[in-house]
């Protein structure tokens, strides 16, 4: 813990010099973080953050209680390697790092769909360890189950998920048409090998390949379950627009785009069956199953579920298609207080 009379965190988001010397308490998109933490008495301050400022973030964050960090996998072209290292060093000497990296590279992979299929929110789940397995695997699945979506082990902003579906043909040779879910991409028709061979470099990166059946609700939406550590604090309800063929305008146009995220309060009705599956069933068995401990959970993820088929009685099933831990944004209204909250209970633990 730094040794400060008041509890204090250094709130962490990538930018550039000028961003850094400019930035304050309110004028960034994460103010509200801000005037909930000096409300309960915690001192906030920006840690404007690039792999060329390394050092000079890490002396700030070193003299800090907490740290909070909101920076995607994958930014123009950019990971969070260097300022992964540089944060574990920086928990290994006191302060407190929310979301740790060894954290995140349990949750906050699509890796974590394959180990927690077994759970409610799972389906028909592979993983793909390397090329050579991928190879083997994937083209016969993708022959006898229908479409699927693979998906890197990390990313962000549909980098690297694609939806796969064969045309004809079989093995390698088959014709299959994809779409990255990436905005404004369109669908491509290729052999099933040259696509393969085109997701290569996703082992090479990230390590491995997820892949689950394409959900014929995707156009009902996605709903983002917002998470305060293991108690929901919110949602949001999307109409997504990614893996979706695009309208005849184009996948440029304004049709094209997604719908906006209607925030819901954790209270809304249509939202409970979820809620109570996330926080009395779903959060503690991932834990378990990712050897999660409660006061390692972040402060801020999510978790994103797509419609299931619906049960012969009419109710809807759920399933889990991402859990974002890295730079979860945007937030219902009552998160930041909340995220204020656990800040604080957080930082008493280690007074």
């Amino acid at each position: 813990m730094a040794r400060t009379e008041a509890a204090s965190v250094a709130v962490l988001w990538r930018g550039d010099r000028e961003a850094r010397e400019s930035s304050s308490p309110l004028n960034n998109r994460l103010y509200r973080i801000f005037e909930e933490l000096a409300a309960i008495g915690i001192h906030a301050e920006p840690a404007v953050y690039s792999d060329e400022m390394v050092g000079e973030v890490r002396e700030q964050l070193l003299n800090v209680d907490g740290v909070l960090v909101w920076v995607d996998p994958i930014h123009d072209g950019q990971t969070r390697a260097i300022l992964d290292e540089m944060l574990r060093d920086v928990a290994s000497r006191g302060p407190w790092v929310s979301a740790h990296p060894d954290v995140i590279s349990k949750m906050g992979v699509k890796e974590v769909l394959y180990r927690t299929k077994h759970l409610g929110w799972g389906t028909d789940t592979h993983l793909y360890p390397d090329k050579s397995a991928f190879q083997a695997e994937f083209p016969s699945l993708l022959e006898s189950s229908g479409p699927r979506v693979i998906k890197q082990d990390r990313g962000n902003g549909g980098q690297g998920v694609w939806k796969v579906e064969q045309v004809c043909g079989s093995g390698e040779s088959a014709l299959v048409r994809v779409l990255h879910a990436r905005r404004g991409s369109a669908p491509e028709e290729m052999a099933l090998g040259d696509f393969m061979a085109r997701c290569e470099a996703y082992f090479v990166t990230n390590g491995c390949i997820v892949d689950q059946p394409f959900q014929p609700r995707l156009p009902d939406g996605m709903i983002r379950c917002y998470m305060g550590a293991e108690k929901v604090v919110g949602f949001g309800h999307q109409l997504i627009k990614a893996l979706m063929p695009p309208p005849p305008e184009g996948p440029d146009s304004d049709a094209a785009q997604p719908g906006p995220r209607i925030m819901h309060a954790a209270s809304a009705k249509r939202f409970q069956v979820l809620k109570d599956k996330m926080e009395l069933g779903w959060t503690p068995q991932m834990m378990d199953a990712l050897n999660v401990e409660l006061e390692s959970l972040p402060i801020i993820w999510d978790a994103d579920f797509l419609y299931g088929p619906r049960t012969q009685s009419g109710e809807d099933t759920y399933v889990l298609c991402e859990i974002n831990v890295s730079s979860v944004f945007a937030i219902p209204e009552q998160a930041p207080a909340a995220i204020a909250r656990l800040v604080r209970e957080r930082l008493l633990r280690d007074r």
